[in-house]
């Protein structure tokens, strides 16, 4: 249906985006309705946002400037919060690397931890086995380094080899490695 059939053409379309405004809208809106789309890539709906009434909208809005100082404030209170906890997860991680590979070159376990704990990198430390310091996640974080660092696997992929070749290709040298870091280790 369109709006002038649905009785709702007097309502305001409000995009998404600012939760906070959409929030209040919703909340002084006495009607209102959530605008779908349909993505045919996804094969889903996908909220595009509300339609809500001009007053509503009105007074979230003045609602939003009154305290968008204290809102801007606490964003930044809780931005470096969470900058404080991925600080401590990287300390710890590299603390757990030093504690299974305790031969490394100092400092090394650190450069490592910030590698794999990387925010939105997709990495084995930001998965759910790292951030529970599970030994397998921790040495495959150290093999990555070590393949990366101390091999010459970047140099075959880049001349084209495929990716389990190129690994078959620096195996030896990354256990020996492994080996040598290990030591007083597991």
């Amino acid at each position: 249906m369109c709006l002038s059939c649905a009785d709702l053409d007097h309502l305001i379309f409000l995009a998404s985006g600012d939760a906070a405004l959409t929030r209040r809208a919703r909340k002084h809106s006495r009607l209102s309705a959530v605008v779908l789309k349909w993505s045919r890539a996804r094969k889903r709906y996908e909220r595009q946002g509300l339609v809500v009434e001009e007053a509503a909208l009105e007074l979230a809005e003045d609602e939003c400037l009154a305290d968008a100082d204290l809102r801007a404030r606490r964003r930044e209170r809780e931005a470096e919060r969470r900058a404080g906890l991925d600080e401590t997860f990287v300390d710890r991680f590299a603390a757990r690397i030093r504690e299974l590979f305790p031969r490394p070159t100092a400092g090394r376990e650190q450069k490592i931890a910030e590698h794999a704990c990387l925010k939105y990198s997709g990495r084995i430390g930001r998965s759910a086995l790292a951030k529970k310091m599970d030994e397998k996640a921790v040495r495959l974080a150290v093999l990555a380094h070590i393949r990366h660092n101390e091999t010459n696997y970047d140099e075959l992929l880049g001349g084209g080899w495929e990716r389990s070749d190129a690994r078959s290709a620096v195996a030896g040298r990354v256990d020996e490695v492994l080996e040598e870091w290990r030591a007083a280790g597991l």
